[in-house]
């Protein structure tokens, strides 16, 4: 009964009652300005790490709602963020997406998603239309459109962009090391003994693409093995590449005893030509992805994969892009490619090679 008095009654009073929660009953409860609460709100405030717990449990408490178009208003801002994917239902991107939104939404920003369908043109449009909008900052998730392009729209707004190492005012750049993770998961299947290893390429105008093809082709002259551009196949990154991309590598009777796929949409359709080719996995053939989207795991078998992170890409995406908005030099990097071993592959049976 002895806290009646206090702010946290008043606050419960007045949530029951209907009435309005105000910034300064938010920052009456967890002892500070409101001032401060408003900064840690708009995510231009840098502090401890107790203070900001203090405000999220008077919030929490309090039942206090922001009112975006004011908190925009009155910082020159309207807290949104805008977000160039390349395909919303994308298994890879759309924990990018979310990792994104998770990020922004604690910093009190909302995430706007619009689809690029991997054509400069058609993002050049997204980002006229997100402007439009009057995002306070772009994050392009990969994509087509050139560097200059991107580097003039930095010029105006704050821009980070995944899948590339430019360097432009205004602009971050956020890269994965696409060659490396390529190199790993042929290596390991070097190192199981297999020499007849297929390609499944990815859309080779992609940078992804590109990269991935010169791991698996720098892999092999490690091992002193000739690039064979037959073991070859395109794909472009979905499952019905793949499933294409392994019906054509039968049919043109090339021997192999191992497939990779530059990434898990199109080892997924792999697995699946195999298999009506009445071709195991890995007892016939050792099959290996890239991305470890979280289906790999439940795959049958379970995918081998190079593990990119790719919640942690958005996360990252997100962070740098708040810190862009309070006019901090970002410094993140992601963590480097890491194979995962599953039960897809297999060490080389002899007898069992095609």
């Amino acid at each position: 009964m002895g806290e009646g008095g206090t702010g946290q009654g008043k606050g419960r009073r007045s949530a029951r009652s209907g009435g309005r929660v105000t910034l300064d009953m938010v920052a009456e409860a967890a002892g500070v300005s409101a001032a401060s609460v408003s900064r840690i709100l708009n995510g231009t405030a840098i502090v401890s790490g107790e203070k900001r717990a203090a405000v999220d449990e008077a919030i929490a408490r309090l039942g206090y709602v922001p009112n975006p178009v004011a908190r925009g208003l009155a910082g020159g801002r309207t807290l949104s963020i805008g977000v160039v994917t390349q395909a919303i239902d994308s298994p890879f991107y759309g924990g990018a997406l979310r990792g994104i939104e998770d990020t922004v939404s604690a910093a009190g920003y909302s995430p706007l998603f619009v689809s690029g369908q991997w054509s400069a043109a058609h993002e050049a449009r997204c980002i006229d239309t997100l402007r439009s909008r009057r995002v306070d900052g772009v994050i392009v998730l990969t994509g087509r459109m050139a560097d200059a392009a991107l580097a003039a729209v930095a010029l105006e707004l704050p821009v980070v962009v995944t899948g590339r190492t430019m360097k432009a005012p205004g602009l971050v750049a956020l890269d994965f090391d696409n060659f490396e993770g390529a190199r790993l998961a042929t290596q390991h299947l070097l190192n199981l003994g297999h020499r007849r290893i297929a390609f499944i390429s990815g859309d080779l105008k992609h940078p992804d693409g590109k990269e991935r093809l010169r791991g698996y082709r720098a892999a092999l002259k490690a091992a002193g093995l000739g690039y064979e551009p037959a073991l070859v196949m395109p794909g472009n990154f979905t499952e019905a590449s793949g499933l294409t991309a392994v019906e054509r590598l039968i049919d043109s009777r090339e021997a192999f005893t191992a497939i990779f796929a530059a990434n898990d949409q199109m080892a997924f359709g792999a697995g699946l030509g195999l298999h009506r080719r009445k071709l195991r996995v890995p007892h016939d053939v050792s099959l290996v992805g890239f991305d470890d989207v979280a289906s790999s795991v439940y795959s049958i078998p379970p995918l081998t994969t190079v593990h990119h992170p790719v919640y942690e890409l958005g996360q990252m995406s997100a962070q740098a892009m708040l810190q862009l908005l309070v006019g901090e030099l970002p410094t993140l990097a992601l963590p480097p490619p890491r194979l995962v071993v599953r039960e897809s592959t297999r060490e080389l049976q002899v007898l069992r090679k095609r």
